[in-house]
């Protein structure tokens, strides 16, 4: 189906923030077929809090367009959105939002709320929910997991310098 397709484009854009050390996050836009804007977590690396992967590929998308409605154009990405990044999407009038996997702390494209779909607003994003769930879930878990064992590992080695240290 064509979101796997594109979706497996957004896993690849979280490699690459991976291998920076970055949480693995990535996003593509598409229009008419063809990507025309990517974007991976850089927020580390740019000390930029608004460096998620979705406001790097809308930035991308619109220079690309050659302007800020980007109003056929769907957007894939692993996680689901944060409140910035939804609203973000909502300004860019993208048309549809199809995300991996949930974010149950800052996720705002239905699972602490749905700024998306709100009425309120002067537009609203349909959202598909799952797509290649469990690769954009298990890069997530594995991240997490060496970050965790890492800093374990580092603890440790700091109680041993410190044993041998108070040795001599």
């Amino acid at each position: 189906m064509e979101h796997e397709r594109w979706m497996q484009e957004a896993l690849l854009e979280a490699k690459k923030a991976e291998a920076l050390g970055e949480v693995p996050i990535g996003a593509v836009i598409v229009k008419d077929g063809q990507v025309i804007g990517r974007g991976y977590n850089l927020r580390e690396i740019r000390h930029d809090p608004t460096a998620h992967a979705e406001m790097i590929a809308i930035r991308q998308a619109a220079e690309h367009v050659g302007g800020w409605r980007l109003n056929d154009c769907d957007l894939y990405v692993t996680l689901e959105p944060c409140p910035m990044c939804a609203g973000a999407i909502i300004q860019a009038r993208i048309r549809r939002v199809i995300y991996g996997t949930e974010d149950p702390k800052a996720g705002c494209a239905g699972t602490l709320m749905n700024i998306l779909t709100d009425e309120r607003f002067n537009h609203q994003t349909e959202v598909v929910v799952g797509v290649c769930k469990e690769a954009c879930s298990s890069i997530l878990t594995n991240f997490f997991r060496m970050l965790r064992q890492r800093k374990k590992e580092e603890k440790r080695q700091q109680a041993q310098s410190a044993e041998e240290g108070a040795s001599l």
